[in-house]
């Protein structure tokens, strides 16, 4: 039997050590035609599992404005694939592409993986790669928006005040992933995220919220130490710190007024600050809602006000 001659790489371009990223991966195109890029490596640490990011681009030519998802879990939990489980994945992926938008879900370091400010390194670095890899994943690097829930919203909030012209901005940026480059957005929504965690400090943890060591205290977590301990840490870890600017993109911040874990003077707060600071800025209360807006009986009308929102800031459709 003829064997077949081994095969031939070029490894000519080859570097060592590799970039801390890899590039995009070829996408897979749905009977949508929705191109999917599914787990794309876009910052590695030594130590640290490499953290990922999906890509969800409409049909057509594009280039498409994108948002960042950022997902919950108390900074100790979650995954990018997963929006909270008051809203199917389905409803909240389909409204964003079918306002023109590109939709990209990432993963960041939990606190017991490393404390604060590595997700906010991690979420700069995602939006670095995105705009590093624009022309491959068909995005306008000059639209992207920003949008979390709960520990994810608090991340997309900083996200969006925190640049490098703030307090401790170099700091705050870090150098993960594609390592430099804009990290600016021009639109957030932050879902029931925490604003000011020194005033969460005098917040008591809900009874039905799991104790122990299966679950630690997510803002000791967090902070790598108490409030008390880590007040300094505590600000800079807090969006209200930033509300004054220079980075004031717009804002819509929905939360239920009935959160038992993040209570609703979280958002309020926050929103007095940014209108202090000269932003612009929506709260939008919904009554009677509990944390990840258990209790309402509409979630695809709070979804559809997001998109919009975002469509509006990002110029979907121009």
């Amino acid at each position: 039997m003829t064997q077949s001659p081994p095969a031939v790489f070029d490894l000519s371009d080859m570097t060592w050590p590799p970039p801390p990223y890899q590039s995009p991966v070829p996408p897979v195109t749905g009977p949508d035609g929705v191109r999917r890029f599914d787990g794309v490596t876009y910052a590695t640490t030594p130590g640290y599992r490499p953290r990922l990011l999906d890509v969800q681009v409409p049909a057509g030519d594009g280039p498409f404005p994108a948002v960042v998802w950022i997902h919950g879990g108390g900074w100790l939990d979650g995954d990018r694939r997963y929006p909270p489980p008051t809203v199917p994945a389905a409803l909240l992926h389909g409204a964003v592409l079918a306002a023109g938008l590109a939709l990209v879900s990432i993963d960041y370091r939990h606190s017991l993986e490393a404390p604060f400010p590595a997700q906010l390194h991690d979420v700069k670095a995602a939006i670095r790669y995105v705009r590093a890899f624009a022309g491959e994943l068909g995005i306008d690097p000059d639209r992207i928006g920003v949008w979390g829930e709960s520990a994810g919203g608090h991340l997309a909030a900083l996200a969006g005040l925190v640049g490098s012209g703030t307090p401790d901005g170099a700091a705050l940026e870090g150098t993960a992933g594609v390592g430099s480059g804009e990290t600016g957005v021009r639109a957030v929504v932050d879902w029931y995220g925490c604003s000011d965690l020194e005033a969460l400090a005098a917040h008591p943890m809900p009874a039905m919220m799991p104790t122990g060591a299966d679950f630690p205290d997510p803002y000791v977590s967090l902070l790598g130490g108490t409030d008390a301990e880590r007040p300094a840490l505590a600000r800079t870890a807090s969006p209200v710190t930033y509300a004054g600017g220079p980075h004031l993109p717009p804002f819509l911040l929905v939360h239920g007024t009935q959160d038992g874990l993040v209570p609703y003077s979280q958002s309020e707060v926050l929103a007095e600050a940014l209108r202090t600071g000269g932003g612009e800025v929506t709260l939008r209360p919904v009554d009677g809602a509990d944390h990840i807006f258990l209790g309402s009986p509409d979630i695809a009308g709070i979804v559809a006000e997001s998109v919009a929102f975002l469509a509006a800031h990002l110029d979907a459709g121009v």
